[in-house]
């Protein structure tokens, strides 16, 4: 189905905006144009704001095009414009179209352009165009005419892409694409609310607090040189104590946060150098984005990963540095949180796609990992998670290990047991869900023999000339949880529920106290609409937990740092 065959009009849209760290969008122009009449309107600032809804129609007839939509829907939730109906982001179809290819100048506009042979402005110019807006007004007559032409170059560049991509663009499934982004919009806008007064306290003695936090927790491990993480010392402390560490084909340590996070779930002493040493390399507090009304805001980057997911900045976004530093979420007062997940998604999309009985049994049991022991005879029928936890924790590495095709020796490695061991439990694994490795083995051979893999809603992975073999496996799951979460966004922020933020397979919620549970419970089915709608029926479950004021946002995994911190500003942990 052809875009021209369907809509009566078909507009394209580009807003200059400025929008400082961690606020929300101010737009200074518009300029859209109509892709059959060639009718064009530009607006100046003070214009935008005197209209109520926007110059053009925006109902189910009309089109809404452009490049990167968010930011375009982002200037219609500021100006208090109802939502175009029906999105079409140029960005997100090009960047399907190339997912896994070589493109070399990224996914830019310009990049678009070129990509399809396309004219587009001199880099240097845009450059320029870009500096003189975010200088700020005032701006002379000249200054908005130069501005105005600059914003309808890109106008022009759509509708010239749009003429070549159309005939590749996978209708209806691309507006469900585009529709997430008006999703993105609203989360943007909401953003996450943040204890400013600690981050402000932390902010002002992070240097201080860098050094008592090495002299504290290092004073076990003697590691660290001033705020250096030296390696040989790391590698003479863990063979005092025989502890295994996987290593690079070099020889080197592997010192990435996946290792460490393996190798602490069988050795707890790790922990706290590994949540040391991810404080002091990475995490850079004035990086975080938050606005004037104590907000953390920052481009979701959605589809941005292969898989589609979204890939938020991990300086500027509160999800993506140390996990103690989630601390920090906090609910206004009157209102509460919600930080709802799915339940084992990437296990029961595996399970559903696979159409392996056992797996979805398991599932179906409410907790898969035990149900595995169960079934591979490792546990008796009467186990629990309180009498056989340590079984249960085994065997969750290993249903989870797989789906990344972790190989005998890495599960050995993850568990500090013997490979001999490992190469047993991927035995019993492959002994209880016989189908759902066949299945994996035919998408991996598919992928390479095709070129090509797809999501349920259309996202493409075009496998390139040396495919990881375990990335194309571990596809299915990764992308079509990526599509379910999407399409629970898009339905729950256009019901009125305000998400503060996607995270991986989950979502944080906000809502007056009074309101919490309603809201809770309205985003769950949801979800399990969304996982039903993407599986077939196959309906997934999801888990919350709810934050009310004056209580923060915890996470199990940061507490004991968390607390250091606070005790060394002198300040509650509460």
């Amino acid at each position: 189905m052809k875009c021209t065959d369907h809509y009566k009009s078909i507009w394209f849209v580009d807003f200059e905006f400025i929008q400082p760290d961690g606020e929300c969008p101010n737009p200074i122009c518009m300029v859209a144009r109509e892709f059959l009449t060639k009718k064009t309107i530009r607006l100046w600032s003070h214009e935008l704001h005197s209209l109520k809804k926007a110059p053009f129609p925006t109902d189910e007839s009309s089109l809404f095009v452009a490049y990167f939509a968010s930011a375009e829907i982002g200037c219609f939730l500021a100006l208090g414009w109802p939502v175009p109906k029906r999105i079409l982001d140029l960005y997100v179809e090009f960047k399907n179209h190339t997912c896994g290819k070589f493109v070399p100048t990224g996914f830019g506009l310009l990049s678009a352009l070129g990509y399809f042979g396309l004219p587009a402005i001199d880099v240097a110019e845009k450059v320029a165009m870009r500096d003189l807006i975010l200088r700020g007004a005032p701006f002379s007559y000249p200054e908005v005419v130069s501005i105005l032409d600059y914003c309808e170059t890109d106008v022009i560049a759509c509708d010239k892409l749009f003429s070549v991509m159309e005939d590749i663009i996978d209708l209806p499934r691309a507006l469900i694409r585009g529709r997430y982004m008006a999703a993105v919009a609203r989360m943007e806008k909401a953003g996450i609310p943040i204890d400013v007064e600690y981050l402000q306290i932390f902010q002002q003695n992070w240097k201080d607090i860098q050094g008592n936090l090495i002299a504290r927790i290092d004073k076990e491990y003697g590691v660290y040189d001033g705020l250096t993480f030296k390696i040989d010392r790391w590698k003479e402390w863990l063979e005092n104590r025989n502890i295994p560490w996987p290593v690079l084909p070099s020889g080197q340590l592997a010192l990435d946060e996946e290792t460490f996070r393996s190798v602490a779930k069988t050795h707890p002493i790790v922990k706290p150098i590994h949540e040391l040493r991810s404080t002091i390399s990475k995490l850079r507090l004035n990086s975080l984005t938050v606005g004037m009304d104590g907000r953390n805001r920052c481009m979701l980057s959605p589809f941005q990963s292969k898989t589609s997911r979204n890939q938020p900045s991990n300086t500027k976004f509160v999800f993506g540095p140390s996990s103690w530093l989630r601390f920090l979420i906090k609910p206004s007062e009157g209102t509460a949180l919600a930080y709802i997940d799915y339940s084992q998604q990437e296990l029961a999309i595996a399970a559903f796609f696979s159409g392996d009985i056992k797996m979805q049994e398991a599932y179906q049991s409410g907790d898969f990992y035990l149900s595995f022991a169960k079934m591979a005879g490792a546990a008796p029928a009467c186990a629990t998670k309180g009498t056989h936890g340590a079984i249960r924790d085994q065997f969750k590495t290993v249903a989870l290990g797989v789906l990344y095709g972790l190989s005998a020796e890495g599960l050995a490695r993850s568990l500090g047991l013997p490979i001999f061991r490992g190469k047993e439990l991927l035995r019993l694994h492959q002994a209880t869900f016989p189908t759902f490795w066949k299945w994996s083995q035919a998408i991996g051979d598919h992928a390479i023999l095709s070129g090509k893999l797809q999501t349920v809603l259309g996202w493409n992975l075009h496998v390139d000339r040396n495919p990881n073999l375990r990335s194309l496996c571990n596809f299915p799951m990764q992308a079509n949880g990526a599509e379910m979460i999407r399409l629970a966004c898009s339905m729950a922020t256009e019901s009125g529920i305000t998400i503060c933020c996607p995270v991986h397979d989950a979502v944080l919620i906000e809502a007056p106290i009074h309101q919490i549970d309603e809201a809770v419970a309205s985003m769950k089915t949801f979800m399990a609409d969304a996982s039903s709608l993407v599986l077939g029926g196959f309906s997934l479950k999801s888990d919350e937990k709810i934050i009310r004021f004056p209580d923060r946002y915890t996470d199990q995994r940061g507490v004991q740092m968390w607390e250091t911190v606070c005790d060394l500003c002198g300040r509650t942990a509460c």
